[in-house]
């Protein structure tokens, strides 16, 4: 249930860091680079989720279950 809850929070941020990107684009207009630094954050947290979900597989703490039809 932890790893749920942790998951769902890097979820979260990401999706805060996305929403900040859109924020500082339309904001600033493009005069400054705090558009790219909230993108850049999006992207290293996206690939820690990625790692993360890695490494609770590789211990066995996740299983993946597949597609059903």
């Amino acid at each position: 249930m932890t790893t749920k809850i942790i998951v769902a929070a890097i979820f979260i941020a990401i999706l805060a860091s996305l929403g900040s990107g859109l924020f500082f684009l339309i904001r600033d207009k493009g005069r400054s680079d705090r558009t790219v630094k909230a993108l850049t954050m999006r992207v290293c947290i996206s690939i820690g989720l990625l790692g993360l979900l890695i490494v609770l597989w590789w211990l066995g703490i996740i299983q993946p279950h597949g597609v059903r039809p």
